[in-house]
């Protein structure tokens, strides 16, 4: 299966380049790939460039969930970051999904300095 980067994520998110987005469209309709690390990147950049709520992050997580042509890597990780992210969004969702990623594969505790990410269960801050 052929894979899509952060920028071609990001465009089917924002569709602030009627180009682009065609494109992209056109690329993902044969079915695409997405990486935790695509949607650890495409979390921040629509945080700090596109300076969208935790919300609106959490709706376009869902929606590339839901999505029919793209297949998520590890769906199962990435739906339980989601939960954890809507409850507590003083975490990003990059943080979420990393401390998913080592609960999926038995590597916890997950140390942290992050005081926001200590509230959550599975984290050792230090």
């Amino acid at each position: 299966m052929r894979a899509i980067d952060t920028n071609v994520l990001v465009r089917l998110i924002t569709r602030d380049d009627e180009r682009q987005v065609e494109a992209a469209e056109a690329f993902v309709a044969k079915g695409a790939w997405v990486s935790h690390l695509v949607l650890a990147e495409t979390s921040w950049v629509l945080d700090s460039v596109y300076d969208r709520t935790p919300e609106q992050i959490a709706k376009a997580i869902a929606m590339l969930l839901d999505h029919k042509q793209l297949t998520i890597q590890d769906r199962d990780v990435v739906e339980a970051a989601l939960g954890k992210f809507r409850k507590n969004k003083r975490a990003s969702f990059s943080d979420v999904l990393i401390l998913e990623i080592a609960r999926k594969h038995g590597h916890l505790p997950l140390a942290s300095f992050d005081r926001e990410l200590a509230t959550l269960e599975g984290i050792q801050r230090l």
